[in-house]
């Protein structure tokens, strides 16, 4: 069994094609209500992607540092279902649904136990220095790929 630093932050890891990110809600996640924030949501759902790519093996800073780019998200939709309070575990979890030459569509979800909190669906482009959009490197589309295969079972 592999050891793990305990002075590095816990992270996510992949079910299958799924990513599961954990998390747990603080007090300055909360609004006086102690319920969390709506805003807050969408760091959850950025530290989940970006986790998720990292443990992908996608290097998006080495890709900015190169000059090579970025990604941004281009569209979000939100739905939210039902609060998250404080001290509750949640885990994010991300599907990549779609990859096109410069842009991955991702579907994720807050949950605590089995009770859905929020959802997103997220379209994210690779955009040059500049922010155009360009195509994203063939090595980071065929681990999308890969991803897509091993959650729709193919």
């Amino acid at each position: 069994m592999a050891m793990t630093d305990p002075d590095q932050p816990a992270g996510g890891r992949f079910v299958g094609g799924t990513h599961r990110f954990p998390l747990r809600i603080y007090f300055e996640d909360t609004d006086l209500s102690g319920v969390v924030y709506h805003a807050n949501y969408l760091r959850f759902f950025e530290r989940a992607r970006s986790d998720m790519l990292m443990v992908a093996g996608i290097d998006q800073r080495a890709a900015h540092e190169a000059g090579e780019g970025a990604y941004a998200v281009r569209s979000m939709q939100l739905d939210w279902r039902a609060p998250a309070r404080l001290n509750d575990a949640l885990v994010v979890v991300s599907t990549v649904e779609r990859v096109r030459a410069a842009a991955v569509d991702i579907q994720q979800s807050v949950i605590r136990d089995d009770l859905l909190l929020a959802s997103a669906r997220v379209e994210v482009a690779f955009v040059a220095p500049g922010g155009r959009p360009r195509r994203q490197p063939a090595a980071w589309i065929e681990t999308f790929a890969a991803l897509v295969a091993t959650e729709k079972g193919a």
